[in-house]
């Protein structure tokens, strides 16, 4: 800010915690080529699930006054004061999100979720005369299976898994702040994430590079168990949407992410095999995952009638873009072949591989 008549502020900053994730990364690139007049903050620990090889290319030049990273974690009090001081829009990614991982290895999960969001909000509230708006990007898995033929945003919260339940009190504690002291804060639950760069352990890019590598692509359960999936381009423009629209609009508010359509793993697994003339053969049935939800099919009526948006990448379009990229950056997930395994241990107490 300068001081004096006629105060001008100075460019626009956006601080996105987890930004060198799948999709925080996603939405990083988004904002960076729409928005050149905006200063982006990024705040990323650089676990295993992130890189920073997924931010734009031309960031690390010298001279590049809209781009900095920050090598730290949310749970860091005083990192997260200084720079979501600089900030005016906070968008907070940053969480282990894994399903699986989170069956066995649960203690990080609540500590990054939920104590990395109460780091995040305290610091928000310090400077809540600065802060226009704070936007946490929850997760559909909060609702666990749809109980209803389309989750809307009232759809009760029933988390099934670890996983879930630490993003589930992650959702809450960020609205929370809002009916207390009326922070500027807006939830968005994205339904099923994928495109480039994503993890190896998430279902697509593992089923992806199985093909590729011509090994078993496993199958929880029958493989009937259907999500939602929507892609990670479309996500960063729903964020967008909501950054932009009247605060009044959009605080204290839930907002869904969804394509309104499910899809069975069974059969997104056999897509894909056929799309990439792969061995039907490969794909394998194995045990169901603990805490498994049947069927997530989100209603995105709300984001629509409010503000016109919906997807605009089809599910065939956004999946051979993901499969040509796999094919195309094999030295990108190489070294991630060996995670797309995990042992858990079922309730009869038998190891598995999932």
């Amino acid at each position: 800010m300068t001081g004096g008549t006629g105060v001008q502020k100075s460019r626009k900053v956006v601080l996105v915690t987890g930004g060198a994730g799948f999709i925080g990364s996603a939405f990083v690139r988004y904002m960076y080529d729409r928005y050149p007049d905006y200063r982006i903050i990024v705040v990323d620990a650089l676990t295993y699930a992130g890189s920073i090889d997924n931010l734009p290319a031309d960031v690390n030049t010298a001279d590049n006054d809209r781009f900095a990273f920050w090598y730290g974690n949310v749970c860091n009090a005083e990192l997260m004061d200084t720079l979501v001081g600089q900030s005016d829009i906070i968008v907070h990614f940053a969480a282990e999100t894994h399903v699986t991982r989170s069956i066995y290895d649960n203690l990080l999960f609540f500590q990054t979720d939920v104590i990395g969001t109460q780091t995040i909000m305290n610091a928000v509230l310090k400077h809540s005369k600065r802060i226009e708006r704070v936007i946490h990007i929850s997760t559909s898995e909060v609702y666990g299976t749809a109980e209803l033929p389309v989750i809307d945003e009232n759809h009760p919260l029933n988390p099934m898994s670890p996983y879930a339940s630490a993003k589930c009190g992650a959702d809450r504690l960020v609205y929370s702040y809002w009916a207390t002291y009326k922070l500027p804060a807006v939830i968005v639950r994205p339904f099923n994430n994928y495109g480039p760069r994503q993890h190896l352990e998430k279902a697509i890019p593992r089923f992806v590079t199985n093909t590729l590598t011509k090994s078993p692509l496993t199958v929880h359960g029958d493989g009937s168990a259907a999500r939602d999936f929507v892609y990670m381009d479309d996500t960063a423009s729903a964020i967008d949407v909501l950054m932009h629209a009247p605060v009044t609009q959009v605080a204290g508010e839930v907002f869904n992410v969804a394509s309104g359509v499910d899809r069975g793993m069974g059969d997104i697994a056999a897509q894909i095999v056929r799309k990439m003339g792969g061995d039907p053969g490969l794909i394998v049935n194995i045990g169901d995952r603990p805490g498994q939800v049947s069927r997530h099919t989100g209603d995105g009526t709300k984001m629509a009638k409010m503000f016109g948006w919906k997807p605009s990448v089809d599910w065939d379009t956004g999946l051979d873009r993901t499969i040509d990229w796999f094919r195309s950056n094999v030295s990108w997930w190489e070294k991630q072949k060996w995670m797309r395994q995990i042992p858990i241990k079922t309730a009869s107490g038998e190891t598995e591989m999932h």
